[in-house]
């Protein structure tokens, strides 16, 4: 029969194991896929054509509202820069990195980026969006 210590020490090391297994679980969870909350409008276009035929240079004005998610999404073929208005933008990537960006802050979204990022705030979230987008 086993002693009171060492079941004691089985249980500790099975809560350990569980805990661990659930902890992995949630920071492995799926990002979002669809964008809800998010309010795009176009306030201006350049064609970038003879240098990149098919292309242009899109500026949008992007409004989160609170609770706003962007769907993950990956910027391989639409390299971009966004601009922070007003309110504080959550942008997340896989592998846990987390930022909060605040007004006055730039999001740099080079072709190697693929994130999603959330409004967890009360208020709206205003951004600047400048990419080349092949429409």
């Amino acid at each position: 029969m086993k002693s009171p210590r060492s079941l004691r020490f089985v249980v500790w090391l099975l809560t350990l194991l569980v805990g661990f297994g659930l902890g992995t679980a949630v920071g492995q969870m799926s990002p979002p896929q669809d964008t809800k909350g998010v309010d795009g409008k176009v306030v201006s276009t350049v064609d970038l054509a003879p240098d990149l035929p098919g292309h242009q240079l899109r500026l949008r004005r992007l409004t989160f509202e609170p609770g706003a998610v962007a769907g993950v999404h990956s910027h391989k073929d639409r390299p971009a820069f966004a601009y922070i208005l007003e309110g504080t933008l959550t942008e997340m990537r896989e592998g846990g990195f987390q930022k909060q960006h605040n007004p006055g802050d730039v999001i740099t979204e080079s072709r190697d980026v693929t994130h999603w990022a959330e409004n967890k705030s009360s208020g709206k979230v205003v951004i600047v969006g400048i990419d080349v987008f092949k429409p």
